[in-house]
């Protein structure tokens, strides 16, 4: 969706329109404090809520996927996660139906979801041809048979400090040899890396940043398998090629 974190995809078989996004990282706002930066963490999610709401009302979407890393920390809840993330769950599915892949910063998110939002295995959900995932982990070989993976998990950014876009979120498009991911398989694969829909991550973490590894994209890099490669701002420009790759991922 132009100038959105967001995929737009329409399913052929249940005849559904999905609303993608992932990387909400609910709860960040606890490392920030700890750090003495303020920050209104009430415009914040409020924004979130508004944008995501404005999307699927927009586009008329029957559901929304959210591929992970809802909440921040990891191997716990933090206070905000245990005030923010059902009160974000109540709202959103008072619009549209859920359906949740989770991340690696998911664990015990269980307590905080009601029973009516669709939990998905970690291993992802595939529409038609399409598997979604998080991205921190490999697929399955039982899902051999796609043609295209849409991932997040990586929070691209545009880093070039003489840019004008530098720091800014960015779209990842890959095509590589299908048997880097699926040994055995011909062919190539499509894979889309969504930037993260929470807009503060970097911004608020520059000095601190670090670049997330993802097992399907270092397999495809140490085996040479990338074909072609596209850097797209969310406003639909092309930044970047394959040259460009590595110093984002």
């Amino acid at each position: 969706m132009h100038s959105k974190a967001a995929l737009l995809i329409d399913e052929d078989i249940k005849r559904q329109r999905y609303v993608v996004i992932s990387d909400l990282h609910i709860g960040f706002e606890s490392h920030i404090y700890t750090r003495g930066i303020a920050f209104d963490e009430r415009i914040f999610f409020d924004g979130m809520i508004q944008e995501l709401s404005d999307l699927i009302k927009s586009n008329k979407a029957q559901a929304v996927i959210l591929l992970g890393d809802l909440k921040s920390t990891v191997g716990s809840i933090s206070k905000q996660e245990w005030q923010k993330i059902p009160r974000f769950f109540k709202l959103l599915s008072e619009i549209t139906d859920i359906y949740f892949v989770p991340g690696n910063h998911d664990s015990n998110i269980r307590f905080l979801m009601p029973e009516n939002i669709n939990v998905m295995s970690s291993k992802g959900m595939v529409l038609d041809d399409t598997l979604l995932v998080h991205g921190h982990t490999m697929p399955t070989t039982a899902r051999s048979y796609i043609k295209k993976i849409v991932m997040g998990h990586i929070h691209p950014v545009f880093l070039r400090h003489n840019s004008v876009i530098n720091g800014q979120r960015v779209w990842i498009y890959l095509k590589i040899i299908k048997e880097a991911i699926f040994p055995g398989s011909q062919g190539t694969l499509d894979l889309v890396i969504l930037p993260a829909f929470n807009r503060y991550l970097y911004a608020i973490n520059e000095r601190r940043y670090t670049k997330s590894i993802s097992p399907i994209i270092d397999k495809a890099i140490k085996s040479n398998a990338v074909q072609q490669a596209l850097i797209v701002s969310l406003d639909g420009s092309i930044v970047g090629d394959i040259e460009t790759l590595m110093k984002i991922i």
